[in-house]
């Protein structure tokens, strides 16, 4: 559900060499495919474990010493701090206030990541609350070093003299400015207090209306003939009440199953109308609070509204530029979707007589002519995706496209035997660039999700020594077992291929600053190198790359299953984005105003962009859309913005013969991911294109694939 997500932009027998590197022809790719199998059910001799050279990332610390190293790190910032404010206004240098600002990042980003990282795949309860305290010590302290008048005014007096040694340091010494006014150190005192108290009430509210709809607890009943459709099992799985009806809670997935699989419309607009009335008056009560105390903390700040407040720092820069954006993309997109809407409302027709169609039944028939244009039995294409087959095909497709050689590390330090390390080299010079563990299976207590975190961060020392960069990919994926191959759903398959485009982009880049490193980019760029890898999951070339019928890995996906899963993927796209529109210039606009009536402004957007279908009656869906209460506020448009730009490149750069072209890889790899946050987002993406980013080809291509 949209609505709902939350952004949170948070898975032996010893070999001389674990290669990975799989380059040349197609014709190699089975050799290469079984060779990497090998490597990855290698078993490892237990001997004196091997450290990571160039990585200061730590990753079996105990309790006790995650919070001791804590404590280290805190000292050793606050002395850098202390030691920067002493120095006289008079006698500011680049070396004595800049530089050790920007080693100090460098350095301790490691560390403060050695004590973070466990509470996602420690299975020690000790460890994971001990990493927990840590990193709220680190929160704390960084937060009071973000309120420090001292150092802001050395920096400030740097600053004031424009002695750059290099653009990037320039734009080093402009983030740090910025970061200190962000704050309000440039305010008088009375209104630096009161943009702390703003702050202090908006990350109260915020927290307020999440917790309000993580508590409710509202659930429906119903019986079996009211819940036609759903499979047996699934109707098994559900608690029942005392007179024997089945229990539907108002959780995002029940919800969405709920509207996806029963063929009961009644049932569907009672679970769709319960589910928009969440929290209903609470929660609108918190956001119309929260918006006006955002547009306060803004305007202290100097920005005309909290919108642009919020994306000042991100690649469209303005509010007025996000509204011009959706606004296009709708527009563009409007044709397409009256065409999606017709084929549903005549399907429901057709099922259900003369009964209005609603946006409760989007869902439902959208999958309904899924069933009847596709023959597509996504149980059946699991079994082509063995876990260890896709792995390897993600690694020969980024080696080859990126220039890079992939090597396990054997018998390196880890915190579970099932976590595999690699160095990444540059295939052409030998350079080691970095390195990334895989910890992607199953097992109690991890987090629940796929991601990427920054281990350590790229970046150049004082003396030009480049510190490597340090990935970690998670995932919480199903292990081979005697029997029964670890095999992966295809929605796994594009998040995998999502997330190990975070990992390239990680350890390609070559900013000379930690806080330009890897994944510390702009959040409206960030997930663009992401979502351009999800291409390679709907091509013929690679999809047969990636898979092996898990009993006969020589032979891969149909050609007719490739072709159908491409045109699955744009399967009424059109209608679909335009609901995420909808709450996307809902968001802009309750924080581009200082008064609006938030209840009455979904009643009206919501006709004007879903083609004429009302909001359900008596919902409101503002009070249950927490992306705009806490993490994207006035940005949730950043992931129809990255995806839009990643479209953009795939369909101008890669798209026909550049799939695998090396050329257009290290091109992008040069251009793209080694500039990080060093410069301008729209200057890279302007670099490598040719031009201005556009955003047709991210149009043309849900109209070429759709009905």
């Amino acid at each position: 559900m949209e609505s709902e997500r939350n952004g949170e932009k948070m898975s032996k027998q010893k070999r001389e060499k674990n290669f990975l590197a799989f380059t040349g022809a197609t014709a190699l790719v089975v050799v290469a495919v079984n060779l990497a199998i090998t490597a990855f059910n290698s078993h490892r001799r237990k001997h004196k474990k091997k450290d990571l050279k160039g990585s200061d990332v730590r990753v079996s610390l105990s309790a006790s010493e995650i919070l001791k190293l804590a404590d280290r790190v805190i000292a050793k910032s606050k002395e850098v701090h202390d030691a920067i404010a002493s120095v006289p206004l008079d006698k500011v240098t680049y070396m004595n206030v800049i530089s050790p600002l920007a080693e100090l990042e460098a350095q301790q980003f490691p560390l403060v990541q050695s004590c973070v990282f466990p509470k996602l795949v420690s299975t020690s309860d000790d460890v994971c609350k001990a990493s927990v305290e840590a990193e709220r010590r680190i929160d704390a302290h960084l937060l009071s070093c973000s309120k420090r008048e001292d150092v802001y005014r050395v920096i400030k007096t740097f600053a004031a003299r424009g002695e750059w040694t290099t653009p990037e340091a320039k734009r080093y010494i402009q983030s740090l400015v910025r970061d200190f006014e962000r704050n309000g150190l440039n305010l008088t005192v009375t209104k630096r207090e009161e943009v702390q108290r703003l702050r202090a009430q908006i990350n109260e509210l915020s927290l307020l209306y999440v917790r309000n709809l993580n508590d409710d607890s509202t659930f429906l009943l119903f019986t079996e003939t009211e819940l036609l459709g759903f499979p047996p099992q699934f109707l098994e799985s559900l608690d029942k009440s005392e007179n024997g009806k089945f229990k539907i809670t108002l959780k995002s997935h029940l919800v969405a199953a709920v509207l996806e699989l029963c063929k009961v419309g009644t049932t569907r607009r009672l679970v769709a109308v319960a589910y928009g009335k969440r929290c209903g008056e609470l929660n609108l009560s918190v956001l119309e609070s929260l918006v006006e105390l955002r547009y306060k903390f803004a305007r202290l700040l100097g920005y005309s509204n909290y919108a642009d407040y919020s994306i000042d720092l991100r690649m469209a820069k303005t509010s007025s530029k996000v509204f011009e954006f959706l606004e296009e993309i709708s527009s563009s997109l409007t044709d397409l979707a009256a065409r999606e809407l017709m084929v549903l409302k005549d399907l429901k027709r057709k099922e259900e007589g003369e009964l209005p169609f609603g946006i409760e039944d989007l869902l439902y028939y959208i999958k309904r002519v899924e069933e009847q244009q596709f023959d597509l039995d996504f149980g059946a294409v699991k079994q082509y995706f063995p876990v260890s087959l896709v792995l390897s095909g993600i690694f020969k497709i980024s080696q080859d496209l990126f220039g890079l050689r992939f090597e396990e590390v054997a018998d390196a330090e880890v915190w579970h035997s099932d976590v595999q390390v690699f160095s990444v080299f540059d295939l052409s010079s030998n350079e080691l660039l970095g390195y990334f563990y895989l910890d992607i299976y199953k097992r109690e207590g991890k987090y629940g999700h796929t991601c990427v975190a920054a281990l350590q961060n790229g970046a150049l020392s004082s003396t030009g020594a480049r510190q490597i960069a340090v990935a970690l990919l998670i995932s919480q994926i199903q292990k081979d077992i005697v029997g029964h191959p670890g095999l992966l759903r295809f929605s796994e398959v594009v998040n995998l291929f999502h997330e190990f485009g975070h990992v390239v982009q990680h350890i390609c880049n070559r900013a000379s600053f930690a806080r330009f490193s890897g994944l510390r980019v702009d959040p409206d760029f960030v997930e663009i190198p992401a979502h351009l890898l999800e291409n390679w999951c709907y091509e013929s070339f690679s999809l047969k790359l990636i898979s092996g019928f898990h009993q006969d890995i020589t032979k891969p996906i149909k050609d007719e299953v490739c072709k159908s899963l491409k045109r699955w993927r744009y399967t009424f796209s059109a209608l679909k984005l335009k609901q995420e529109i909808l709450y996307c210039i809902f968001d802009q606009i309750v924080h581009s105003a200082e008064n609006i009536d938030i209840e009455e402004l979904f009643k009206h957007l919501h006709p004007k962009v879903m083609l004429g279908l009302p909001m359900l009656e008596g919902t409101n869906p503002a009070s249950c859309f927490p992306r705009s209460a806490i993490g994207f506020e006035a940005a949730c448009y950043s992931r129809i913005w990255s995806e839009v730009f990643a479209a953009d490149i795939f369909a101008s750069k890669f798209r026909g013969d550049g799939l695998l072209s090396q050329y257009v890889g290290m091109q992008f790899r040069n251009k793209v991911l080694a500039p990080g946050g060093s410069k301008e987002p729209i200057e890279i993406l302007s670099d490598f294109l040719g031009r201005e980013p556009s955003i047709q080809a991210f149009v043309d291509s849900r109209a070429e694939y759709n009905l």
